[in-house]
Order: C-alpha cells, then sequence, then structure tokens
C-alpha cells in the first residue's frame, strides 16, 4: 500500500501543541510566552481539536487552569502527559501520511535536535505515546530510522516535495545518505514524485539549518509563498534575491512556472544581547477554515497578513503575536504540528 504526506492545507483532526515548561529555556519569559498558546488554543479550538503535550500532571493542571479562565472549550483539547525536552512540535512531532483508501500511518522519524545542537531524547519518544493514547485504532504507527523534522520539508496537491539543501543535506542529519539516497527514501516514505530543492536562504538565529517552513511555503494550485528582502544592507539581502531568483526557474510537472507570492521582511529584531531574531512571516499555520499568521509588532505585519490571504482566499487570516516565540529562536508554525482528520481516536 502506498502513502503520501498531506498538504497542510488538507482537512485536519488537531493540531498539536508542545507546552513550555519551567525545566527549559523557556523559563525566564514564560509569562510572556503562555500566553501566545492560550491565543493559539482559543482560536484552534473554534474549529477543531487540540492535542497539548505536557511535561507532568502539576503541569496539565496549570494549563487546564489557564485555559479554563480563556474561555478555551476543553472538550476540545486532548491532553498527553510524557516528559519533553522543550515545544518545538513541529520538529519532533507526528508526520502523518495516507493511503489511496484513506488510511492514515503515523510516521515516525528521528529527531536529534537539528542535528544534535540539543538534548532531544524525550522529545524524541513523543510520537510513540500519542501513538498509543490518542491514534485512531485503523491508524498505523511507523518507527523510521532517518532523521527529518516536519518543518524541513512542505509538500503540495501535486505530491512535489519542497526542502531546502542547506538543511536535508546537512552532514549533521543523515551523513551517509546521498542527496539521491534521500529523494528515493522520501519518494518511499512521503509519496513524493518530484522534488523542488532550494538553495539559497537564511534566517539569522535559526538553529535549523534554514527549514524551508521559515522562507518557502506551498499554497493550493502551484503557488509559492515566499520572503523576500528589499534592503541591500540587511545580511539576508543577497541570499533571498539568490532564492527569488531560484524560485521564478522553477518549474511544475507540466512545465509551468509556479505563482508567486512574495511576503514583506519584518524590520530586524533582537533580544536584550544584541543577537538577532528569526522573524518571519512564512512561519504561518494552515488549519481549518483558518491560516495563523505569526506577526510582530512590526510596520509589515498587515502587508504579510494581505498577502498570505491572496494565497488562501477560502480561509480566514488571523495574525497571532509571536514577537515572545521568536526569542527562542523559532516562531507560530515551528510550535505547532497539524493531525490530519482521522488521526484521532
Amino acid at each position: 500500500m502506498s502513502f503520501t504526506l498531506l498538504p497542510e492545507w488538507a482537512e485536519q483532526d488537531a493540531v498539536m501543541l508542545t507546552w513550555p515548561h519551567a525545566d527549559t529555556d523557556w523559563q525566564p519569559i514564560l509569562d510572556s510566552v503562555e500566553p501566545v498558546y492560550i491565543n493559539l488554543c482559543q482560536h484552534i479550538s473554534q474549529v477543531q481539536s487540540v492535542v497539548i503535550v505536557v511535561h507532568s500532571e502539576t503541569l496539565k493542571s496549570h494549563v487546564v487552569a489557564l485555559l479554563t479562565d480563556a474561555e478555551v472549550d476543553l472538550s476540545k483539547v486532548r491532553f498527553i502527559t510524557t516528559p519533553c525536552n522543550d515545544t518545538w512540535a513541529r520538529d519532533h512531532g507526528p508526520i502523518t501520511v495516507q493511503s489511496e483508501s484513506g488510511q492514515l500511518c503515523l510516521k515516525d522519524f528521528t529527531f536529534t535536535g537539528w542535528g544534535n545542537k540539543f538534548p532531544a531524547e524525550l522529545d524524541n519518544a513523543i510520537n510513540e505515546r500519542l501513538a498509543a493514547e490518542i491514534l485512531a485504532d485503523n491508524c498505523t504507527y511507523q518507527k523510521v530510522d532517518i532523521v527529518l523534522e516536519g518543518g524541513g520539508i512542505e509538500i503540495n496537491e501535486h505530491k512535489t516535495l519542497l526542502t531546502t539543501s542547506e538543511c536535508l543535506l546537512n552532514p549533521n542529519r543523515n551523513p551517509n545518505m546521498s542527496k539521491t539516497d534521500l529523494e528515493q527514501a522520501l519518494s518511499d516514505q512521503l509519496g513524493a514524485q518530484s522534488f523542488l530543492w532550494v538553495d539559497h536562504g537564511f534566517l539569522a538565529g535559526d538553529d535549523t539549518d534554514s527549514h524551508i517552513d521559515t522562507l518557502v511555503r506551498f499554497a493550493p494550485n502551484n503557488t509559492l509563498v515566499y520572503v523576500t528582502c528589499n534592503n541591500p544592507n540587511d545580511e539576508h539581502y543577497e541570499a533571498l534575491q539568490a532564492m527569488e531568483t531560484q524560485l521564478k526557474s522553477f518549474r511544475t510537472a507540466e512545465g509551468s512556472p509556479y505563482d508567486l507570492i512574495p511576503l514583506p521582511w519584518p524590520t530586524a529584531k533582537y533580544d536584550s544581547d544584541g543577537d538577532r531574531l528569526p522573524a518571519t512571516y512564512a512561519n504561518y499555520l494552515i488549519i481549518n477554515k483558518t491560516v495563523l499568521v505569526p506577526i510582530y509588532d512590526d510596520e509589515n505585519d498587515q502587508a504579510a497578513l494581505a498577502q498570505i490571504a491572496k494565497a488562501h482566499p477560502e480561509r480566514t487570516v488571523i495574525g497571532i503575536n509571536c514577537l515572545p516565540i521568536i526569542h527562542q529562536f523559532g516562531s507560530l508554525h515551528c510550535i505547532t504540528m497539524q493531525l490530519p482528520k482521522g488521526f484521532l481516536r
């Protein structure tokens, strides 16, 4: 039976969040970070369920109290209590594929903290707990001995997989696999039939080695939504100009160029140490009927929301202030993972 990764705009049962806690690097700024998570739960629970991974029963009680105060419908929330290192659900969460008959399989790829940069053994065990506790009985679970993070790949309805060479070909991921090996493995595991490799573009402050979800996103109907930088004095200018040139050269299976929707570049954001933070509008989340977009109290926020609305005209586009999240060097898409229709028991 062949399985294919579903595009993010496929119908969903839920979104998974792994809640930040005091034993993580979030500890000094939990008071500003938890409201972002609450806001996400408020919006997601309007259209589907929320699966929340919590580090302990004590944290679960705390989160229940927060969500109750925020008037989130707790009947739409499912909890998984299991120890976790951090909160980047996009990268330690399940990558779910579907067969032509509609059966789902939870693919549990290996998460190594973006090439062994950070401890990840607890996060790498979360998907097995998910499968045991909430995966629907007719869905299957498969451990895959390949290092892969959900933020490193995008797929569209034509089974074209989009990724960056900087991430997937990095020797800190799968050093014994060539580009050809990886394409074969991703064809076998995710049903990809063609590949687009982005060779340029990065975000200062990013730990992921240029995940595609910080730079370029698929939208329906052969559309690419991507970040741009028009300031020649910005350190990203040359790389993002080169990326845009490459995107213009990409062709669909039919030989047509992609419809390109550029996103503005937020003004540079820095932490208290003067380190640049990876603010990007491309790190948005598509859910049922809605797109949740990270915004940054920035003069370019509204323009970004308008551009993303062009890519998803059938959905309501909502901005979520993610300034606190980028202080740990990720954004909205990085802390979420969608679970497709039929996933939940």
